[in-house]
């Protein structure tokens, strides 16, 4: 995989080992646009990668330092998660431009890179995340349409679950709290359901917890959170 460098004044050191890997949509108008924020002193921000929509690939931070990508967030107990995880943009104007589909040559790149990264540090599926996994009251990134079933099939992420599907009939203060033990702050009730969905059932993001939600979430929990 060819990398081109575009380094990034906005990095620091780490604090925690790596352990997630964080997925973004840029949402700006345009890539070089977000490069450039992310690449100025000015900008405040950074990821350790960038993919554009022609499947280049860009460096902008060594994955041994922490890029500036998550914000506030929050994932299975960590609150640092910059610290703990490896930021990955991908070009895309996102819900105020339009939000486009993600183009396939895009997603061929980002494939390659995430397995490489996922598999170096020893990440499991479910510490690939969304943004808006992490950070449900401010971000819905890289959202609805990203094709998550292409990354779920060669096992870089989680699938969402559809089969044998059980309805455990829990009340909402019960899928909140599985909710929770999944890894999502729930302290914004309703923003955590959205970002459940978005990420999970995103032909319905209604923020209400029905049927559906709470047997993916189960089939999601068994045996065990990942």
């Amino acid at each position: 995989m060819e990398l081109i460098q575009r380094p990034s004044p906005n990095f620091g050191d780490r604090l925690l080992p790596v352990s997630m890997i964080v997925l973004h949509y840029t949402g700006m108008p345009t890539g070089e646009a977000a490069l450039d924020k992310m690449c100025s002193a000015d900008g405040g921000v950074s990821a350790h990668y960038c993919i554009e929509e022609d499947g280049r690939v860009f460096q902008l931070v060594d994955e041994e330092k922490r890029a500036w990508h998550a914000g506030k967030s929050y994932w299975r107990g960590i609150t640092d998660v910059n610290s703990a995880s490896v930021g990955i943009e991908i070009v895309n104007p996102g819900h105020d431009f339009g939000y486009p589909d993600f183009p396939d040559e895009q997603i061929a790149a980002l494939i390659p890179l995430l397995a490489d990264i996922k598999n170096r540090h020893g990440i499991s599926r479910g510490n690939v995340v969304a943004h808006s996994d992490i950070a449900p009251t401010r971000k819905q990134d890289p959202g609805e349409k990203f094709p998550w079933p292409a990354l779920a099939k060669r096992r870089l992420a989680l699938p969402s679950p559809t089969k044998d599907l059980m309805d455990p009939f829990w009340t909402d203060s019960g899928f909140m709290l599985a909710l929770e033990r999944f890894g999502y702050d729930v302290t914004d009730p309703t923003a955590a359901v959205v970002a459940f969905q978005r990420r999970f059932r995103p032909e319905v993001i209604d923020g209400i917890i029905d049927g559906e939600c709470r047997a993916k979430l189960l089939a999601l929990l068994l045996p065990r959170p990942q």
